[in-house]
């Protein structure tokens, strides 16, 4: 198939949406698929052949973060363009519900058209603000991907039109099984380390909950290290490190898995705004026992079909309930072993060589759909 894929968000900065898009554009084309991809983007940007460019983005503050995104006539002009010129027997949109390049596309459409949505956000302003101009493209579309049934809901909530298919987010989980641990931030009985890593400047990551889970822990494991990785400011590494955190700071991929290999406790302490939780996948699939808050979206990840969680899961924004998860897990170092087990298995469900195919053939139902509502 001749594979077009719309992301909304700017390539300046990549967070989890373009990431998405690049992996999945990655396994199409390997699977055998020719794919575009049209994403907002400064001039000179570096991106993979496969991506044009469509204007530089404009900062809109989103769900918790900052969304980079492309609107306006010359946006217009050039969506059309590409959509024109690629002659795609299928268009993918990422984020319609979102005012960029993707709402764009889904007014231009000019053949078989999927959706996905990937935010979960009951109270979701800017999906309310653009719903007049959203919802009838979106009424009109051939397939409507969720990345998980607390997405679903959100379209539903905002949109009143549900999903026709669930489909969580994929994640190359190979390279976090095989993740060798490092020893810098491998813990010990006496001193184990807990982890996180994010973007920690978004206060919905939850970086306060977890300096605040710091002096309970540190009440019966005294020489405890808690680990910060990942993009922030220095004043957020200065926060963290006067709470008696160790600032890892960035890391690229490959250090990323062996980070959360290594610790004996990864946490994901989030607050809301997330419609999956990749984090929780890739720390999963790393082997590391987790703890996480009991956001939906994260329940929905840890949950396996016999109904088993591979991650602990603890009150949203209560460091006390999250030191007492922690906690719990170095006391039973067994326990620990069984959670981390239990949460790899459940990773591997959520491997693009098991989530590709799904998506695939919704792409083919889409085009059925629209042969049959507009034969040419």
């Amino acid at each position: 198939m001749r594979i077009g894929i719309v992301c909304p968000y700017s390539f300046d900065r990549p967070g989890g949406v373009q990431l998405h898009i690049m992996d999945l554009a990655e396994i199409l084309m390997e699977r055998g698929h020719e794919v575009s991809v049209i994403a907002p983007g400064s001039p000179g940007v570096a991106v993979p052949d496969y991506v044009s460019i469509a204007g530089k983005s404009i900062p809109v503050h989103y769900n918790g973060s900052v969304a980079r995104v492309k609107f306006g006539p010359i946006a217009a002009a050039r969506v059309r363009i590409w959509l024109r010129d690629g002659d795609f027997d299928v268009v993918h949109l990422h984020e319609p519900g979102t005012m960029s390049l993707s709402v764009i596309a889904m007014w231009a459409r000019l053949g078989p058209t999927v959706a996905t949505f990937h935010t979960s956000n009951d109270h979701s302003r800017m999906m309310r603000i653009a719903k007049p101009f959203i919802k009838p493209g979106y009424e009109e579309l051939d397939a409507r991907i969720a990345v998980s049934p607390s997405a679903d809901r959100t379209v539903k909530e905002h949109l009143g039109v549900a999903a026709t298919h669930i489909i969580p987010n994929g994640v190359d989980t190979e390279e976090y099984v095989v993740a060798e641990p490092r020893g810098e931030w491998t813990g010990t009985r006496e001193a184990p380390t807990i982890g996180i890593l994010g973007r920690m400047d978004e206060p919905r990551k939850g970086l306060e909950e977890y300096l605040g889970a710091i002096p309970y822990v540190r009440k019966r494991y005294p020489r405890a290290r808690f680990l910060v990785a990942g993009r922030f400011s220095d004043r957020v590494a200065a926060r963290a490190a006067r709470s008696g955190a160790e600032v890892v700071g960035e890391l690229d991929e490959g250090m990323k898995a062996r980070f959360m290999a290594s610790v004996d406790v990864y946490c994901a302490p989030n607050t809301g705004g997330e419609s999956f939780g990749i984090v929780l996948v890739e720390a999963m699939a790393a082997g590391a026992a987790v703890v996480a808050s009991d956001l939906q979206a994260f329940r929905d990840v840890a949950t396996d079909s016999d109904g088993e969680l591979g991650a602990a899961l603890h009150t949203v924004g209560d460091s006390v309930a999250l030191a007492s998860r922690i906690t719990a897990l170095l006391d039973d170092p067994r326990g620990r072993e069984a959670l981390a087990a239990r949460g790899q298995a459940r990773a591997l469900t959520f491997d693009w060589h098991q989530v590709a195919p799904r998506i695939e053939e919704t792409y083919r139902d889409a085009i059925r759909l629209d042969a049959e509502l507009f034969p040419r």
